[in-house]
């Protein structure tokens, strides 16, 4: 069976119409599908080119979804690298959004521990896991907890 060009692409625009996809993540999906991993690079170059798919849009969509669930910078970090974006992609867009990390951080304690100190070393030692979980450093975890 020959698979058209123009297939791979109306599938990759499909995809990229319900939701921003990085250029791993769309090539991941459309191999999946049994298409030809050249053919799904070339397409997927093509609609980078013409400005349809971008690693750019697509990071600074993931980080400000992850910063409004309450995600720090170290798991952002990540799980955008997980997905394909290159490190410099990663940190430019980290550096762009303009978070207080410590008051974010903050926010998701206070919520989640409705202000209850840490009986503790052990609910301590839980609480700190759970923020380092969440992906904040371990200064804004310190700070937080002592």
């Amino acid at each position: 069976m020959e698979v058209s060009r123009t297939e791979v692409e109306e599938a990759a625009v499909r995809l990229l119409a319900r939701r921003e996809h990085s250029f791993r993540e769309l090539t991941r999906k459309l191999e999946r599908r049994g298409w030809p991993g050249e053919l799904v690079e070339s397409v997927l170059s093509d609609l980078a080119e013409r400005g349809l798919q971008s690693d750019q849009r697509y990071a600074e969509s993931f980080a400000r979804s992850r910063v409004a669930k309450f995600y720090g910078p170290v798991r952002i970090r990540a799980e955008l690298g997980e997905r394909g974006i290159e490190r410099a992609l990663i940190n430019q867009v980290l550096g762009g959004l303009e978070v207080d990390w410590f008051a974010l951080a903050n926010d998701w304690y206070e919520r989640r521990y409705a202000g209850e100190p840490a009986q503790d070393f052990r609910e301590k030692s839980r609480r700190q896991q759970a923020l380092a979980r969440r992906g904040f450093d371990h200064a804004i975890i310190r700070e937080l907890i002592e």
